[in-house]
């Protein structure tokens, strides 16, 4: 793409301030590759907006499971941080099926200090943000 055909779309994603910018390596007029700031194509900002929403849906449904008693605190905080089981589990340094057992109300609130301390440190929050989740 050369650098006079970079989009300039301006972003419409929710509560977006216009900062940030994409970088995107165009040619110039001598064909040279270089470096060039985007505000990226209408449609595709369209289509990240839709995305981010989706996901916004997704984890207040997954906040109100949690007030429920359908699921635990670390559901919602691996959704929040766009995480799946088997991403977690990795950080977690647990096998996958002890991560899908701890997304049990009964089984989380028997876990150990120090397993809490690694959910948390993980979410990059404190245990007793995990533990006494949804706050009133």
């Amino acid at each position: 793409m050369k650098k006079e055909e970079l989009p300039q779309d301006k972003k419409i994603i929710k509560g977006e301030d216009n900062t940030l910018r994409k970088v995107l390596y165009v040619t110039d007029d001598s064909g040279n590759y270089e470096s060039a700031q985007s505000d990226g194509w209408e449609a595709e900002n369209y289509a990240l907006t839709q995305a981010w929403e989706d996901i916004d849906e997704h984890i207040a449904e997954t906040r109100e499971k949690v007030k429920s008693g359908e699921v635990s605190p670390i559901a919602y905080f691996m959704l929040k941080n766009l995480m799946d089981i088997p991403i977690l589990a990795s950080y977690v340094g647990k096998w996958k099926w002890v991560v899908k057992r701890h997304l049990k109300p009964s089984v989380f609130k028997k876990l150990d200090k120090k397993t809490l301390e690694r959910y948390a440190s993980v979410f990059n929050i404190t245990v007793d943000e995990l533990t006494k989740f949804p706050a009133a």
